[in-house]
């Protein structure tokens, strides 16, 4: 099925950028830039391709302090910075010399994406779905979440002055449905699933013209703002690329479009096009992705999620086999962790870094002690694990396992006192 926004059904009077067309990522059938998402020819995945003209360094180096520094490399218009936005991205990379004494890494990198407007990663995919989908004649904001991406369209929809209808299963974490109700957009809880809530998505998207969900029927665009994840990246590494990234798999697009990140700079000759190599993160509780590589099925398995990281569990992941590619194709790998790793992996990071990740995270660093003991990620090669979501949001992830180290009465006798009982 595809979906196309009414006054959007052709590319020619829309202005996004180098992006020139939809290209079909199993048969690699073109068509118009549009509000689609699926190839008419084979019903494959569709994703942006471009005529880049010249980019620099220098022109990268001097443009806004967002994302938007890239948009010269994004299906954006070129008036994207001039409309009311989040303004995401730029966010911080942490030389984590603890955490890698932790892990037995030589060198290691946080890319901490927890500095975001609304504390996510999801921040930089909808600001690009939000850019393209006014382009497309859209005007209300959309989406099915797991809890980061609600917060990031509530929020994006409420700078730019637009409506939002925005999806959630109903057994998300109560901080993620607060954080997304602020915004006072239209917050609809569904019994069911992330997978359910996507269907009724998908659903909702042939009945309403006007609405644009961003992971639905502009999806293609959507997916684009994972790349500037990459971009940074290298950008701030001096204009190079990491020898190893670790990436949380929930759909899989992350992971994807990082890769397609690192592989554009190197073609544009903004880095040198070094190896690297892409490795994946799942809770054993929503883990298909990782299931397969394990045994070496290039089918990923719908499986029913049961983990406390609920910001990836997407049990029927849509870039699964594109994720299994890319791992395969850099010589990386997936692996799994249980929710017990999860947390002492939000734990070690926090005591380590300062950095206090939400489950995701817990999930990432967790997922890369486990291959770095299994030999499959090498201690000695230049480490960058992506952190993509704020632990605010899931505080009941460490909820009764933390707290104070002691409770006292107020004297200086009964400080030293607890000091020397802790210290033994």
């Amino acid at each position: 099925m595809t979906l196309t926004a009414g006054a959007a059904a052709t590319s020619t009077a829309l202005d996004l950028g180098p992006a020139r067309a939809l290209s079909c990522r199993e048969c690699g059938h073109q068509v118009p830039l549009a509000a689609e998402f699926a190839c008419p020819q084979c019903f494959g995945p569709l994703e942006v391709a471009y005529d880049f003209g010249t980019v620099t360094r220098e022109s990268i180096e001097a443009g806004p302090k967002s994302i938007w520094r890239y948009r010269h490399l994004l299906p954006v218009p070129t008036t994207v910075a001039s409309h009311p936005n989040t303004e995401p991205g730029l966010t911080r990379l942490i030389k984590a010399d603890r955490l890698a004494a932790a892990l037995g890494v030589r060198s290691l990198w946080v890319k901490d994406d927890t500095g975001n407007p609304t504390h996510s990663f999801k921040d930089r995919v909808v600001a690009v779905a939000l850019a393209a989908a006014r382009e497309l004649g859209f005007s209300v904001l959309c989406c099915p979440s797991t809890g980061n991406l609600a917060n990031a369209v509530a929020a994006a929809a409420a700078r730019a002055g637009w409506d939002s209808v925005v999806l959630i299963p109903s057994s998300l974490e109560q901080a993620k449905v607060l954080t997304t109700a602020v915004y006072d957009g239209t917050l609809l809880a569904v019994d069911g699933n992330y997978d359910d809530v996507n269907r009724l998505a998908t659903e909702l998207a042939a009945e309403h013209e006007d609405w644009a969900f961003v992971n639905v029927n502009v999806r293609p665009y959507y997916a684009e703002g994972s790349k500037t994840l990459g971009y940074e990246v290298a950008e701030q590494l001096g204009w190079r690329l990491p020898q190893q990234v670790v990436v949380p798999v929930a759909s899989g697009s992350q992971l994807t479009k990082v890769d397609k990140g690192f592989t554009e700079l190197g073609k544009l000759g903004l880095v040198e096009p070094t190896p690297y190599r892409v490795f994946g993160a799942q809770a054993t509780g929503c883990s298909p992705v990782a299931k397969a590589f394990e045994e070496g099925h290039d089918v990923v398995q719908p499986v029913r999620p049961d983990t406390i990281a609920r910001s990836l569990a997407i049990g029927n992941p849509a870039d699964g086999p594109y994720v299994l590619d890319a791992v395969r194709r850099t010589g990386g790998a997936l692996g799994h962790v249980s929710d017990e790793e999860v947390v002492d992996g939000i734990r070690l990071l926090a005591r380590t870094e300062g950095v206090f990740a939400e489950t995701a995270g817990g999930v990432t660093v967790a997922t890369a002690k486990k291959l770095i003991e299994s030999g499959q990620l090498d201690p000695d090669a230049e480490t960058v694990l992506l952190i993509t979501g704020d632990g605010l949001k899931t505080l009941d992830a460490v909820s009764g396992q933390i707290g104070p180290s002691a409770t006292v009465p107020a004297t200086s006798a009964a400080v030293q006192e607890a000091l020397a009982t802790l210290r033994n």
